[in-house]
């Protein structure tokens, strides 16, 4: 893993610091001349903190848009390398809390997720964690199972690099399930649970994977078939 400097800590700091300035002003705006009586104090505080980790979230997305991370490989030194260790400061810090911590219920883990980049598709509900968002494309009617992990990064010694993951429409991942970066699947396929799928595995439309490292263990017809089993 590679060093964070102080320069990119002082960065994402400042950034910290205008999204939460941005935030107290807004909310002293909208609701400071309200008459709340005795419940002036609580209220101001909770929408402080939902402005707070809204503006995060907003300034995230700008620093993304003016600075996007690149797919692939980052070389040390570079300037991609400087926005990484802004970009992963922010997750750290702020996202990986909540993303770990499973504590919001999961249709607004959905909103969460697609504020922080992720495509998702109709009827799509992450229940577990989706890692580098802005590197996830997922389809429609498609389950993440509790506890699963979509890792679009690769971070071995002192390599780093982001390759996408795209997911389509009518997948299961189950709980505790691992896929990992470059993965493409199909349409109508499944990931079993605990299964860990390597990174850059294609899984093809309506097959079933499962293992560790994980293999084709099935193929199901996408019209909902019976299982039809992969021999030799």
């Amino acid at each position: 893993m590679r060093k964070v400097s102080g320069l990119q800590v002082l960065t994402f700091l400042c950034l910290l610091a205008l999204a939460v300035a941005v935030a107290l002003s807004a909310n002293y705006l909208l609701f400071g001349a309200l008459a709340l009586g005795d419940f002036r104090g609580v209220f101001m505080t909770a929408t402080g903190g939902v402005l707070c980790y809204l503006t995060v979230i907003l300034v995230f997305r700008l620093f993304c848009g003016v600075f996007p991370l690149p797919e692939g490989d980052i070389a040390a030194g570079s300037t991609a390398e400087f926005r990484y260790h802004v970009y992963l400061l922010f997750f750290l810090i702020v996202f990986y809390p909540v993303m770990f911590s499973m504590i919001l219920p999961v249709p607004l883990m959905r909103i969460f997720y697609q504020l922080l980049g992720a495509r998702l598709g109709p009827n799509t509900y992450p229940g577990g964690v989706v890692m580098d968002p802005p590197f996830v494309t997922i389809g429609s009617n498609t389950i993440v199972g509790q506890g699963a992990l979509i890792v679009p990064h690769v971070i071995e010694g002192s390599r780093l690099a982001h390759r996408r993951i795209n997911i389509g429409n009518d997948v299961t991942i189950g709980g505790r399930a691992v896929v990992l970066s470059g993965c493409s699947i199909g349409d109508g396929a499944t990931v079993a649970i605990g299964a860990v799928v390597s990174k850059g595995t294609v899984i093809g439309a309506g097959e079933v994977w499962g293992g560790i490292p994980a293999r084709r263990l099935a193929q199901v017809a996408v019209t909902d078939q019976p299982v039809t089993k992969v021999t030799g």
